[in-house]
């Protein structure tokens, strides 16, 4: 490559570096795990429920057969092939196989509407769908809505072959079956497209988020190290971060990078099935968002289990609850690390892995740090604006719009000239925070939550902090509704633990003290449970939209 000398303000010349340009591929990282970590693990739930065993050089020749494969089946660099499937070794192989010949993966979220399903494949242009048998049916009622989709391979054996009205249908064994374990890969522009994921938002349509192999790669290198998820060779992790989403938290690409051992969860996403394999394989990380970690917490208690081979749990997607940072501290010694991010932010920037400064700290002080999102990694940049676009003061208590950015940052969503979200080169990513004079993150609201009650705001996510740490309270959410004189004013709704009860007067004597006195909520409704997305996130949406007239009508 020829590479030209530029001139610089003062007129002297500047001097390229004579390093190759060698680009970042996604191929790659399986290509290191093959290599230097050829026998490590990795297991899988598949939809039978068995238990498949395999290791980083076996995934390694399987994705050679792939590519192969996929070339048979017309697949060119560019194409955006698609998949629906849980957490397993195959979908993992789509990871590496699709972006290895130069096609975009296109990770579909099965929980999408259906409507929403047929959006987004069709303004991917998706041409092939990868689908697990569990989400046959639910394809057969939208495949004669997808206008580009050429035929749809079912990832399982050939003796597993569903009766299907999905046409061409494949076999994803019998494609493979016959292939070569060698494969050359081609190596291309690293700011091309490697995979593809939409946002799970509540209203309108799922906006794309295209990601590049170097920005893949990147995130990867983020990922594995301390300042993230402090993935090692001796690591045994259990993502229950769906791979449909935002690639698992990019769990499939930083644990190869590791050489740490991948546990998959399939489908089982209940409690019983997460204690068993953390169990059986001696788990020591996982990932997960709150509710997850609440439902393992349920079943634990259910079954009288207390010791666990968990170190740490590594928690995204939605603020951090103080009652589940003191119940797994306390109740399991295990470590709640938060993290935070979002489709756009590929996803992981902030982390706060353990540390000795927070081993000296009291239990309290240590539990109010772990309800901050941590500190951003190297390469993201963070900052809070006010609403006449003014960056804030780092002092923990100016709280701002936080805008981030950064070499796996969105700048802008696929398919999409709208650049509002990316004001002057940055991310609104629409989270009300406060950062810090030592670089903690805490998101106290998002735009869309945070109550404004006679003129002043009032943080959701605070209140459903402190009144989560009752214990009568498995978890809780609050929402503003209509107030004819305030606006709006705060109210609590609750799932109670099981065999407890709560009345009002009970919260409200909790919450005294905690919090100011006009945040005190109107009123507390018990609920059996909390609507939430295909991610896990409760809808706070939909209980507006039922509760906007609840309230209080001239209560001061």
């Amino acid at each position: 490559m020829q590479y030209v000398s530029t001139q610089s303000d003062q007129g002297n010349i500047v001097q390229p570096g004579n390093m190759m340009p060698t680009p970042m591929m996604v191929i790659d990282l399986l290509a290191y795990a093959n290599q230097r970590f050829p026998h490590q693990e990795i297991v899988s739930r598949l939809h039978d429920n068995s238990i498949h065993r395999t290791t980083y050089r076996e995934t390694w020749k399987r994705v050679h057969k792939l590519g192969h494969a996929l070339n048979k089946l017309g697949v060119k660099p560019g194409m955006f092939i698609a998949s629906m499937a849980w957490n397993t070794h195959r979908h993992m192989e789509l990871y590496y196989g699709i972006a290895g010949v130069g096609a975009v993966l296109h990770t579909v979220n099965p929980r999408l509407f259906s409507e929403q399903i047929e959006y987004v494949v069709n303004h991917a242009e998706d041409q092939y769908m990868f689908v697990d048998p569990g989400f046959i049916e639910q394809l057969e009622q939208s495949s004669d809505n997808f206008s580009t989709v050429r035929g749809y391979i079912v990832l399982c054996n050939e003796d597993e072959m569903p009766e299907t009205s999905l046409s061409p249908v494949y076999c994803y064994e019998t494609l493979l079956k016959d292939e070569p374990e060698h494969y050359e890969w081609p190596r291309f522009n690293e700011n091309e497209a490697a995979s593809l994921c939409y946002t799970s938002g509540t209203t309108g349509n799922p906006k794309g988020v295209l990601y590049s192999h170097r920005a893949t790669v990147l995130h990867a290198q983020a990922a594995a190290s301390p300042a993230l998820l402090d993935l090692r060779e001796e690591t045994v992790l259990l993502p229950m971060v769906a791979m449909y989403h935002v690639s698992a938290w990019g769990a499939p690409y930083a644990a190869p990078l590791s050489g740490s051992k991948l546990v998959f969860p399939g489908h089982g996403m209940d409690g019983a099935s997460m204690w068993e394999l953390i169990e059986s394989e001696q788990v020591n990380v996982g990932l997960g968002v709150p509710t997850i970690w609440l439902t393992l917490h349920n079943y634990l208690q259910a079954e009288g289990v207390h010791k666990l081979p968990l170190e740490r749990v590594c928690v995204g997607g939605a603020a951090s609850p103080m009652g589940l940072v003191k119940t797994y501290d306390q109740h399991y010694n295990i470590y709640w690390q938060p993290i935070w991010g979002m489709t756009e932010t590929g996803p992981l920037v902030t982390s706060l892995p353990p540390s000795p400064s927070l081993e000296k700290m009291s239990n309290e002080a240590r539990w109010q740090r772990q309800t901050t999102a941590g500190k951003a990694c190297f390469g993201i940049e963070m900052e809070i604006f006010d609403s006449e676009d003014k960056p804030l003061p780092h002092d923990g208590e100016h709280s701002g719009e936080l805008r981030v950015r950064g070499p796996w940052i969105c700048s802008q969503y696929f398919k999409n000239d709208d650049l509002s979200s990316f004001p002057n080169g940055w991310l609104a990513t629409g989270d009300i925070s406060v950062i810090d004079d030592e670089g903690h993150m805490k998101v106290v609201d998002r735009t869309k939550d945070v109550i404004k009650s006679g003129g002043e705001w009032i943080s959701s996510l605070e209140i459903e902090s402190i009144a989560s740490q009752h214990p009568a309270v498995n978890e809780c959410c609050v929402i503003g509704v209509k107030h004819e004189k305030w606006d709006e004013r705060p109210l609590l709704l609750v799932v109670l633990n099981q065999g407890h009860e709560l009345s009002s007067k009970d919260m409200v004597e909790h919450l005294t003290g905690k919090i100011a006195k006009w945040w005190m909520p109107d009123a507390m409704v018990v609920l059996n449970e909390l609507p939430r997305t295909g991610t896990g996130k409760v809808v706070k949406k939909d209980l507006r939209d039922q509760y906007v007239d609840f309230l209080i009508k001239g209560k001061d």
